[in-house]
């Protein structure tokens, strides 16, 4: 298997990848950006996968179309406005689409199109129209940033990332820039996740790497419980790598699929360890499941639960509550043979013995469980299947920050 090393770079960190980011005026505050563009110099394979809510914001549906031969060449969008449940929502898209194809030269029905932010309020063409000369006039090779940073909304940090690995004897690179930091829940969510790579890979086989890669990925993410109407993930590949195209299921397939999951998986735990009002990344692993099923349904149970959210914000070792939420989740497990411990920097101590529990010192525990990064670690003692899920603490913020999300 080709070594995969993390580089810097994001979406501009392939070849042939140009990308900025402008204020167009859609969110009030001039001093934040809310119009991303993305470019390849070549029409590229395209995969997506989108929200499972029965309510999609126009863009996914614009989106589909656009890359329903399984190509495109761009993405352009906007925060601070969802365009979602809009009446002319799809004719604002197609808009967006069409004047990306005037000012940064490439046609329009191969644009894919995203909105992220406030759902149900009307968005007008006009201040994207505006900003579309400067957002095409500064795209540039090394600009990822600009980008990442046009599509937040209520998230604290940038979120990117990007690798190196070798196919065919030809050094290829991915990179990714993703948004998401409240409405997240398992079956995708109120996040925008935008892969480039120039490695040369046919539209099937790509996007069968990407939709088997979301169910270990960010469909084994939650914050909040919530799932968005906007949410998308979108893959282009370029293939300007130069390596023999990647068409079937063989070797170099295997390692194109290893190095989405180091981009994919990088992106979830950054997008859990920003949830709205968060101060602390949850991973919750299962090990030892009778199915892998059951194993991903255990470790999302857990990840999930309000009330192991809230006792791992006040750092309180109340196993019982990892205990219920497997109880309650519908896997196909022995409650009798589950072991628990918590981990983090601090060390890691067992709680929990075949479903009950064990002495254990409640101030080595409140250690542990004040760091930054807590993992939740459930041996199901049933089997060799393990998942990994990644959520955050459930804080006061959260409430306030969602309380006049709107105003």
């Amino acid at each position: 298997m080709s070594e995969i090393k993390y580089i810097d770079g994001g979406v501009c960190a392939a070849k042939g990848f140009r990308a900025s980011g402008v204020h167009c005026g859609i969110r009030k505050n001039r001093t934040k950006r809310d119009l991303a563009l993305i470019v390849s110099d070549k029409r590229a394979s395209a995969a997506a996968v989108y929200t499972q809510n029965l309510v999609k914001g126009a863009p996914l549906l614009v989106t589909k179309k656009h890359i329903a031969d399984g190509y495109a060449q761009a993405v352009v969008c906007n925060s601070g406005n969802a365009n979602t449940c809009n009446a002319n929502g799809v004719e604002i898209a197609e808009g967006m689409c069409t004047l990306v194809g005037t000012y940064a030269g490439v046609k329009s029905e191969d644009v894919i199109v995203a909105s992220t932010g406030v759902i149900g309020q009307p968005l007008e063409i006009e201040p994207i129209a505006n900003g579309m000369p400067a957002l095409a006039a500064e795209l540039s090779y090394d600009n990822s940033a600009s980008a990442a940073e046009s599509i937040m909304t209520t998230d604290t940090i940038q979120k990117s990332v990007a690798v190196e690995f070798v196919l065919d004897g030809k050094t290829c690179r991915m990179g990714g820039i993703a948004k998401g930091s409240g409405m997240i829940h398992p079956n995708m969510a109120t996040m925008l996740v935008f892969v480039t790579t120039d490695a040369a890979i046919c539209p099937k086989m790509l996007q069968k790497a990407l939709s088997e890669d979301v169910k270990t990925s960010f469909n084994m993410v939650s914050i909040d419980g919530d799932t968005s109407t906007n949410d998308m993930v979108a893959v282009l590949a370029n293939g300007m790598a130069d390596n023999k195209e990647i068409a079937a299921a063989d070797a170099d397939f295997e390692v194109f699929c290893a190095a989405l999951h180091a981009v994919t998986a990088k992106l979830c735990r950054l997008l859990a360890g920003d949830g709205e009002g968060a101060t602390k990344l949850l991973t919750c692993k299962v090990t030892g499941g009778k199915t892998e099923e059951a194993a991903k349904t255990a470790a999302k149970s857990v990840i999930c639960s309000s009330l192991l959210k809230a006792a791992m914000f006040g750092a309180d070792a109340n196993w019982g509550r990892v205990l219920c939420a497997l109880g309650y989740s519908g896997a196909d497990i022995d409650v009798n043979k589950v072991d628990v411990s918590f981990a983090s920097a601090k060390g890691e101590i067992p709680v929990c013995r075949n479903g009950a529990g064990i002495e254990f010192s409640e101030e080595k525990a409140k250690e542990i469980l004040l760091e930054k990064e807590i993992d939740i670690l459930v041996g199901l003692n049933d089997g060799e299947f393990s998942a990994e899920a990644w959520g955050c603490d459930l804080t006061y913020d959260y409430v306030k920050i969602n309380g006049d999300y709107r105003t």
